[in-house]
């Protein structure tokens, strides 16, 4: 998970009656880069990914049409793990910054320091469930090899190159960033290898 910025809404009038215009749902796909806003996921084109209510519409109706209570996410997160549950310390990705209550080891995301806003909402989501770890450990796997691959070749013009190769693989735009820029951070520390 990866903080967000909500964009304006496109079509103020077809939010009061339709949380889920084409136009509108597009600019909440955007926001995320075509990611599930909580676990990255890609949302591929076989699949139409979810306008999710943060507070679920169920609990709180008066939001069902409100902006600032929408977002974008796969089925799985919205309609199978939260569906309707909600507490105040779920993380929204657009109010809060997840750095603060999440941390990765490897391909794990676990609470920050036990921070209970994390536990929580690492539970509610499922962010460990064994196949977004299959896919994480993939991709971590693939930045191992760049890091390595990076650390036995001195010549600074392919350095180069492969750093600029790393840095594009963990931007926000890709898929599960957050594990794959807390993964480089580590490993870089652990090396002493400077991207950043």
């Amino acid at each position: 998970m990866i903080k967000l910025t909500r964009p304006k809404c496109p079509n103020p009038q077809k939010l009061k009656n339709d949380y889920k215009y084409s136009e509108n749902k597009d600019a909440l796909k955007k926001s995320t880069y075509g990611k599930c806003m909580y676990c990255e996921t890609k949302i591929i084109a076989s699949e139409y990914g979810d306008v999710e209510h943060i507070k679920p519409k169920s609990l709180f109706p008066e939001l069902t049409y409100v902006w600032n209570n929408l977002g974008f996410a796969c089925e799985i997160c919205n309609r199978t793990n939260k569906n309707d549950n909600y507490d105040e310390k779920f993380i929204d990705p657009y109010l809060d910054n997840p750095d603060d209550f999440l941390d990765a080891v490897g391909a794990i995301i676990v609470p920050k320091n036990g921070n209970e806003r994390g536990l929580y909402s690492c539970d509610i989501l499922r962010l460990n469930r064994i196949d977004l770890e299959q896919k994480r450990n993939e991709e971590i796997m693939s930045i191992k090899k760049i890091v390595d691959e990076i650390l036995r070749n001195p010549t600074s013009s392919i350095r180069s190159s492969l750093i600029n190769e790393l840095k594009d693989y963990i931007k926000e735009q890709s898929e599960y960033s957050f594990v794959k820029r807390k993964f480089v951070e580590e490993y870089c520390e652990k090396t002493g290898l400077k991207i950043f």
